[in-house]
């Protein structure tokens, strides 16, 4: 069994403004990194991302980037419950994992994104993680959709 997951969105915005949403580090704090992201993705950089929820800023590696088609990033995987869930905790793994973001311009002028996880290794403790991570995800594409959309910041004060 292959431990991956796949989440997806239909953003009423334009390719470029959705793209730009992502990889412009004071974008994606405006609504998703809740305690901040340092550095614009592209491919080849190190950036760190922040959140209240998992206290410390952590690296982020961005193998790849196609402006308005992919961003693909690795982080260090961790193995465990999410600690926002009660006794849940969180132990960093000696292995990352991949995460790609597929943009795609529709016909009627929205954009559809996905974003996939893989790479965990077939245990409890990291399925367990890749739930915790799917969450999220599916949390940024909403955060994402409302921020772009209608200038609501849904995760403002989620989690401190």
């Amino acid at each position: 069994m292959e431990l991956k997951f796949r989440v997806a969105a239909r953003i009423a915005k334009p390719i470029d403004e959705v793209f730009e949403a992502v990889a412009d580090p004071a974008k994606l704090s405006a609504y998703f990194t809740t305690g901040g992201a340092k550095g614009r993705l592209e491919t080849g950089a190190t950036v760190t991302w922040d959140f209240h929820d998992y206290p410390g800023a952590f690296p982020v590696y961005v193998i790849e980037v196609v402006k308005d088609e992919r961003i693909v990033l690795e982080w260090q995987a961790s193995e465990g419950e999410a600690p926002n869930v009660e006794g849940g905790e969180l132990a960093d793994a000696d292995y990352r994992t991949r995460v790609t973001m597929s943009f795609k311009a529709l016909d009627d002028g929205r954009t559809l994104v996905e974003i996939s996880e893989e790479g965990w290794r077939e245990n409890q403790a990291a399925l367990s993680a890749s739930y915790g991570n799917c969450q999220g995800w599916a949390q940024m594409l909403c955060a994402l959709k409302a921020w772009i959309e209608h200038g609501i910041n849904l995760r403002a004060d989620m989690y401190k």
